[in-house]
Protein backbone atom coordinates (compact mmCIF):
# COMPACT_ATOMS: atom_id res chain seq x y z
CA UNK A 1 0.00 0.00 0.00
CA UNK A 2 2.37 2.37 0.88
CA UNK A 3 4.33 1.51 -2.57
CA UNK A 4 1.14 2.55 -4.39
CA UNK A 5 0.57 5.71 -2.54
CA UNK A 6 4.56 6.87 -2.95
CA UNK A 7 3.57 5.93 -6.84
CA UNK A 8 0.67 8.45 -6.68
CA UNK A 9 2.71 10.83 -4.62
CA UNK A 10 5.27 10.72 -7.73
CA UNK A 11 2.62 10.72 -9.98
CA UNK A 12 0.76 13.47 -8.56
CA UNK A 13 4.05 15.94 -8.26
CA UNK A 14 5.12 14.95 -11.86
CA UNK A 15 1.88 16.25 -13.25
CA UNK A 16 1.73 19.52 -10.78
CA UNK A 17 5.22 20.87 -11.58
CA UNK A 18 5.11 19.75 -15.56
CA UNK A 19 1.44 21.76 -15.37
CA UNK A 20 2.91 24.67 -13.37
CA UNK A 21 6.24 25.25 -14.81
CA UNK A 22 5.90 23.93 -18.50
CA UNK A 23 2.27 23.93 -18.81
CA UNK A 24 0.70 27.45 -17.81
CA UNK A 25 4.18 29.18 -19.35
CA UNK A 26 3.99 27.70 -22.53
CA UNK A 27 -0.05 27.99 -22.94
CA UNK A 28 0.16 31.97 -21.95
CA UNK A 29 3.22 32.57 -23.81
CA UNK A 30 3.02 30.59 -27.15
CA UNK A 31 -0.50 29.21 -27.05
CA UNK A 32 -3.15 30.65 -29.80
CA UNK A 33 -5.66 27.95 -29.94
CA UNK A 34 -7.64 28.15 -26.75
CA UNK A 35 -7.67 24.14 -26.45
CA UNK A 36 -5.03 22.76 -24.60
CA UNK A 37 -2.75 20.42 -26.19
CA UNK A 38 -2.64 16.61 -25.24
CA UNK A 39 0.27 16.75 -23.10
CA UNK A 40 -1.00 19.37 -21.22
CA UNK A 41 -3.94 17.14 -20.56
CA UNK A 42 -2.12 14.29 -19.95
CA UNK A 43 -0.12 16.12 -17.05
CA UNK A 44 -3.39 17.57 -15.52
CA UNK A 45 -4.99 14.40 -15.42
CA UNK A 46 -1.91 13.14 -13.71
CA UNK A 47 -2.15 15.49 -10.93
CA UNK A 48 -5.51 14.92 -9.98
CA UNK A 49 -4.86 11.10 -10.96
CA UNK A 50 -2.57 10.76 -8.39
CA UNK A 51 -4.14 13.04 -5.20
CA UNK A 52 -7.01 10.08 -5.87
CA UNK A 53 -4.56 7.39 -5.43
CA UNK A 54 -2.47 8.94 -2.39
CA UNK A 55 -6.20 9.79 -1.04
CA UNK A 56 -7.43 6.49 -1.26
CA UNK A 57 -4.32 4.53 -0.34
CA UNK A 58 -4.40 7.22 3.06
CA UNK A 59 -7.92 5.96 3.77
CA UNK A 60 -7.16 2.54 3.29
CA UNK A 61 -4.30 2.20 5.21
CA UNK A 62 -6.20 4.20 7.97
CA UNK A 63 -9.22 1.46 7.96
CA UNK A 64 -6.56 -1.36 8.32
CA UNK A 65 -4.93 0.48 11.10
CA UNK A 66 -7.77 1.21 13.44
CA UNK A 67 -8.11 -2.69 12.99
CA UNK A 68 -4.73 -3.74 14.40
CA UNK A 69 -4.49 -1.12 16.88
CA UNK A 70 -4.11 -2.52 20.13
CA UNK A 71 -6.68 -1.55 22.76
CA UNK A 72 -5.36 0.41 25.87
CA UNK A 73 -3.58 -1.38 28.30
CA UNK A 74 -6.31 -2.91 30.80
CA UNK A 75 -6.56 -0.78 34.61
CA UNK A 76 -6.31 -4.28 36.44
CA UNK A 77 -4.04 -4.01 39.10
CA UNK A 78 -1.54 -6.74 38.15
CA UNK A 79 -1.15 -5.08 34.86
CA UNK A 80 -0.55 -1.10 36.53
CA UNK A 81 2.77 0.73 36.19
CA UNK A 82 3.35 3.84 38.32
CA UNK A 83 4.18 7.33 36.67
CA UNK A 84 5.59 9.69 38.42
CA UNK A 85 6.80 12.71 37.20
CA UNK A 86 8.93 13.49 40.42
CA UNK A 87 12.27 11.22 40.94
CA UNK A 88 11.28 9.51 44.19
CA UNK A 89 8.44 7.34 44.81
CA UNK A 90 6.94 8.09 48.78
CA UNK A 91 7.27 5.47 50.97
CA UNK A 92 8.91 2.98 48.45
CA UNK A 93 12.25 2.38 47.71
CA UNK A 94 14.00 2.08 43.72
CA UNK A 95 15.80 -1.33 43.86
CA UNK A 96 16.43 -1.17 40.35
CA UNK A 97 17.30 1.03 37.26
CA UNK A 98 16.19 -0.46 34.27
CA UNK A 99 16.64 2.55 31.91
CA UNK A 100 14.95 5.01 29.79
CA UNK A 101 11.59 3.88 28.35
CA UNK A 102 9.45 6.36 25.69
CA UNK A 103 6.19 6.17 23.50
CA UNK A 104 6.13 8.17 20.18
CA UNK A 105 3.18 9.09 18.03
CA UNK A 106 2.28 11.96 15.41
CA UNK A 107 -1.44 12.60 15.22
CA UNK A 108 -3.02 14.93 12.91
CA UNK A 109 -7.18 15.50 12.40
CA UNK A 110 -9.15 15.31 9.56
CA UNK A 111 -9.60 18.25 7.39
CA UNK A 112 -13.32 18.70 8.41
CA UNK A 113 -11.91 18.89 11.76
CA UNK A 114 -9.15 21.31 10.75
CA UNK A 115 -11.85 23.97 9.25
CA UNK A 116 -14.26 24.01 11.99
CA UNK A 117 -11.92 24.70 14.13
CA UNK A 118 -10.56 27.44 11.91
CA UNK A 119 -13.87 28.63 12.80
CA UNK A 120 -13.58 28.72 16.45
CA UNK A 121 -10.96 30.44 15.99
CA UNK A 122 -12.65 33.24 14.41
CA UNK A 123 -15.55 33.16 16.98
CA UNK A 124 -13.72 31.82 20.00
CA UNK A 125 -13.37 29.27 22.63
CA UNK A 126 -11.86 25.61 23.01
CA UNK A 127 -10.61 24.53 20.05
CA UNK A 128 -12.06 21.01 21.23
CA UNK A 129 -11.12 19.39 17.71
CA UNK A 130 -7.46 20.12 18.90
CA UNK A 131 -8.15 19.10 22.56
CA UNK A 132 -9.07 15.90 21.47
CA UNK A 133 -6.50 15.17 18.82
CA UNK A 134 -4.15 16.05 21.60
CA UNK A 135 -5.62 13.59 24.21
CA UNK A 136 -5.66 10.66 22.16
CA UNK A 137 -2.12 11.29 21.35
CA UNK A 138 -0.94 11.81 24.53
CA UNK A 139 -2.90 8.11 25.38
CA UNK A 140 -1.18 6.44 22.19
CA UNK A 141 2.34 7.66 23.21
CA UNK A 142 2.04 7.05 27.05
CA UNK A 143 0.51 3.20 26.46
CA UNK A 144 3.38 2.33 24.18
CA UNK A 145 5.92 3.90 26.80
CA UNK A 146 4.27 1.37 29.59
CA UNK A 147 4.12 -1.31 27.30
CA UNK A 148 7.98 -1.08 27.06
CA UNK A 149 8.08 -0.86 30.72
CA UNK A 150 6.05 -3.75 30.80
CA UNK A 151 8.61 -5.64 28.33
CA UNK A 152 11.01 -4.75 30.94
CA UNK A 153 9.09 -6.01 33.93
CA UNK A 154 8.96 -2.93 35.59
CA UNK A 155 7.30 -1.55 38.19
CA UNK A 156 6.95 2.32 37.96
CA UNK A 157 8.07 4.82 35.36
CA UNK A 158 9.61 7.72 37.20
CA UNK A 159 10.48 11.15 35.76
CA UNK A 160 7.95 11.11 32.67
CA UNK A 161 8.12 13.83 30.47
CA UNK A 162 6.15 14.65 27.66
CA UNK A 163 6.92 16.77 24.34
CA UNK A 164 4.85 17.46 21.56
CA UNK A 165 6.18 19.40 18.60
CA UNK A 166 4.30 20.84 15.62
CA UNK A 167 5.22 19.01 12.11
CA UNK A 168 3.22 20.16 9.45
CA UNK A 169 -0.28 22.26 9.58
CA UNK A 170 -2.42 20.41 12.22
CA UNK A 171 -0.45 17.44 12.53
CA UNK A 172 1.50 17.36 16.07
CA UNK A 173 4.05 14.74 17.23
CA UNK A 174 3.88 13.97 21.06
CA UNK A 175 7.02 12.24 22.54
CA UNK A 176 6.50 10.81 26.56
CA UNK A 177 9.50 9.63 28.15
CA UNK A 178 10.50 8.45 31.23
CA UNK A 179 12.82 5.90 33.39
CA UNK A 180 11.73 2.39 34.05
CA UNK A 181 12.41 1.09 38.00
CA UNK A 182 12.00 -1.83 39.59
CA UNK A 183 10.56 -0.86 43.26
CA UNK A 184 11.37 -2.98 46.53
CA UNK A 185 8.68 -4.54 48.73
Amino acid sequence: MKAIRQIGSLVFVLGLFTVVFVGIPWHVIYAEDPALPLWLQICFFCLLGGILVVLLTVALEQQVYKKLVKEPPSAKPENTILLLNSAKIPGREIREILGLVQGHTVFAIWIGKDLSAIVRLILGGELTEYTEMMGNARMAATNRMIAEAAEMQADAIINVRYMTTSVVGSAAELLVYGTAVKLSE
